[in-house]
């Protein structure tokens, strides 16, 4: 199979610290998940009076049938290993956990700017050796207007200036995180159904509210590194913070 990055592409990921890997399954596959997740939620696309919530959440925890595919992708199996090395992630069987945002509702208090908690064992510290990188999947069509997620491109190396060699707690970090990396041009992850962002573990990245008429179905999944990441490696993940 032909690598699905080019070499541009990859400087692109060292430079922004995350690339958008359009349709690693058929459309149609993404369209079938997403309808499950539907059924998850005991709600339906066709009767908006039942969207009430800002965030409802649910998850791919067996894997099944679409998500299988999803998450089996070869095309996604090797765009990883393009960016953090053959043999170096760790498999998964699922996606994770899914919010779904839904159009006209208040803020739901979640969308303050952050990075992913990355260090492990404890996950509550985040530090440069993160254990592992962040996959964004895509559900549902995501327009500028449905609430994509926010990237702060380039953000990875003001927080691992900040980090040096040290963890910090999460919760803690989080003001100075966003100051940090407030001049970074501003990125979304718009897409198609079967779409992924691979994000590097120290990109900072936010939620939003959603202004547009359609729920946004995406899950967030912490891929596992083994070794942790060294900012010295010959990789992208590894230029990304040169």
């Amino acid at each position: 199979m032909t690598p699905p990055f080019t070499p541009a592409d990859l400087d692109a990921f060292a430079r922004d610290g995350f690339l958008k890997l359009p349709a690693i399954v058929p459309r149609e596959v993404a369209d079938a998940a997403r309808a499950i997740l539907w059924q998850q939620i005991g709600l339906s696309p066709d009767d908006p009076a039942g969207w009430t919530q800002p965030v409802v959440w649910t998850a791919d925890h067996a894997g099944f049938g679409p998500f299988g595919q999803m998450i089996g992708s070869p095309r996604l199996a090797g765009a990883l290993d393009q960016i953090a090395g053959p043999g170096r992630w760790g498999g998964r069987t699922t996606l994770g956990n899914i919010p779904v945002r839904f159009p006209d509702r208040p803020d739901a208090g979640d969308t303050g700017w952050h990075i992913d908690l990355n260090s492990g064992p404890d996950w509550s510290k985040i530090a440069v050796r993160s254990r592992s990188l962040l996959l964004l999947t895509l559900f549902s069509e995501v327009g500028p207007d449905d609430a994509p997620t926010r990237i702060r491109a380039g953000s990875q190396r003001d927080v691992a200036a900040l980090l040096g060699d040290d963890q910090a707690d999460l919760m803690a970090s989080a003001a100075a995180l966003e100051e940090v990396s407030r001049h970074r041009p501003l990125a979304h992850a718009t897409g198609e159904p079967g779409d992924v962002y691979i994000c590097h573990p120290l990109l900072v990245h936010a939620a939003q509210t959603h202004h547009g008429t359609r729920p946004r179905f995406m899950s967030q999944l912490p891929i596992v590194l083994d070794p942790l990441l060294d900012p010295a490696e010959d990789t992208p993940l590894g230029a990304a913070l040169r």
